[in-house]
């Protein structure tokens, strides 16, 4: 791990769950990737869960690749995998408040 004073690059890994988030805030050698980065934070041992082959990452809400050189204050974070696909869960939500709506009619 970098010290501050040989070009390190402070950067933030942040993991979020419905009732818990983490955020590990480190120093790194100028010229570490994303992958290195999330390696060097330890988070994976916070939360095993995480599978680094398959999570989506990005930096500020962007999706990025593993290979991502990192900038000093960056926020890189690791994403969950979707549980239900967005469209759908609006699609559901909205004939839901139409059966409501046709059901107070009757």
């Amino acid at each position: 791990m970098a010290e501050r004073g040989d070009r390190a690059l402070r950067v933030e890994i942040v993991y979020a769950l419905p009732e818990r988030q983490t955020l590990l805030a480190l120093y790194v050698p100028a010229g570490t990737t994303l992958a290195g980065a999330v390696s060097a934070s330890g988070i994976t041992t916070l939360h095993p869960e995480i599978d680094l082959a398959t999570a989506r990452v990005g930096i500020f809400g962007k999706l990025a690749t593993a290979d991502t050189v990192l900038h000093g204050g960056d926020r890189v974070e690791i994403y969950r995998p979707l549980v239900a696909d967005p469209k759908d869960a609006r699609r559901a939500r909205a004939q839901k408040r139409q059966d409501r709506g046709s059901s107070r009619q009757d």
